[in-house]
């Protein structure tokens, strides 16, 4: 199936990561014009390499998310070398703090709503009217399992995810009538050096993502390349009529919740 993304740009923010990048590279093979947003500025341009050594177009860019003025500028610099974003994928964010409630760390929660929820405001303030400007646009935002049924002892995690997903669907409603889509992923563990491993060797190195993978129907753990297809497919022409919803890439561990 041809996505048709050939003339169009995407801004992946976390595109250093291990999903942004995936995103990333998927969305170049399907002909976009690829901004890989990072912090981290020398895995940015790993990214850039990789897709520019498989024949794609990509644009390497440093950027703090939580730095308004950091983000006006850097996407002014993106609008006069691209033209303008017409799929965003929200994918910065944090996932490291782990503790219960009472022993949770203040400055933990405050990082990871500045970026996790915060960022993602901030960039889309920048790209989202413009979208509806052009008649023509897509946000994709990056949630998570932990933002729809919640994760033990990841309150940040699971409050910022679960933001986004109001987010993503007040976005929807706002550029419904403009060809502006929202979506939202909401994706489980998605680990592809994990995925293939055999039960008695994940459970050695990380008995809590063997539990999960016990805990889901299918039995596996996700791979990134699970999810980007999905960004791919939602990004092109043929989703034009999908819109505020969020899905679940889970192997079926969300069904057991329902």
């Amino acid at each position: 199936m041809d996505l048709g993304l050939s003339d169009r740009t995407a801004l992946v923010t976390g595109g250093a990561g291990r999903l942004g990048s995936e995103d990333a590279r998927h969305l170049a093979r399907e002909g976009a014009e690829v901004v890989v947003l990072d912090v981290d500025e020398a895995g940015a341009e790993r990214v850039v390499s990789d897709i520019e050594d498989d024949g794609g177009d990509a644009l390497a860019v440093t950027c703090d998310l939580t730095d308004r003025e950091d983000v006006r500028e850097t996407l002014s610099t993106v609008r006069e070398e691209t033209g303008g974003v017409d799929v965003l994928v929200n994918n910065a964010g944090f996932v490291d703090a782990v503790a219960r409630m009472g022993d949770f760390d203040d400055d933990l929660w405050d990082r990871d709503l500045e970026l996790n929820l915060t960022g993602a405001y901030n960039v889309t303030k920048e790209v989202f009217p413009r979208m509806r400007e052009r008649g023509w646009g897509r946000v994709i935002t990056m949630a998570s399992i932990a933002g729809t049924h919640g994760s033990f002892g990841q309150v940040s995690y699971s409050t910022t995810k679960m933001g986004l997903v109001g987010f993503g669907k007040t976005l929807a409603l706002e550029g419904a009538k403009d060809g502006v889509t929202s979506n939202v992923l909401a994706p489980s563990i998605v680990v592809e050096d994990l995925a293939d491993l055999p039960p008695e060797q994940l459970e050695q190195m990380n008995p809590q993502f063997e539990r999960l993978r016990q805990a889901t129907p299918m039995k596996e753990l996700g791979r990134e390349d699970d999810v980007a297809p999905m960004v791919c497919y939602l990004a092109s022409e043929h989703a034009r009529y999908i819109t505020g919803q969020v899905i679940g890439i889970t192997g079926g561990a969300d069904l057991l919740s329902t």
